[in-house]
């Protein structure tokens, strides 16, 4: 984190305050997809498979809007860059609720474009 304040200005010449700065030698945060889950599975499922690695900061299964219910995988974010790739080669094929997870390195989300109304 910086000592001191960090400022944008944006195009209206206005300043914006960025409270959080990835310095040089700072990591960043790595997410990771866990897949193949149990439609059982819970949050508190994936937490305590990856309780091993002390720098998890956030876990997140994916659930149907309509029911609720789990769509089978979900997302572990790390502050550790190296821990997540400790991860992926422990867990990537590990039996979970009787089945075997897919663990890998998410990747960004695609660009799903206009979805449905377009404004003329």
């Amino acid at each position: 984190m910086c000592s001191a304040p960090f400022f944008i200005i944006n195009r209206n010449g206005e300043n914006i305050h960025c409270p959080k700065v990835v310095e040089r030698g700072e990591e960043m945060s790595k997410k990771l997809y866990v897949g193949n889950l149990s439609y059982k599975a819970t949050e508190d499922d994936l937490k305590d498979l990856f309780k091993e690695f002390e720098t998890v900061t956030q876990v997140n299964v994916i659930t149907d809007r309509a029911t609720g219910r789990s769509r089978g995988f979900g997302f572990v974010e790390f502050s550790s860059d190296d821990d997540a790739d400790k991860a992926v080669e422990s867990l990537n094929g590990k039996m979970l609720q009787d089945r075997e997870i897919v663990v890998n390195e998410a990747r960004p989300p695609k660009d799903r474009g206009n979805r449905g109304f377009q404004r003329y």
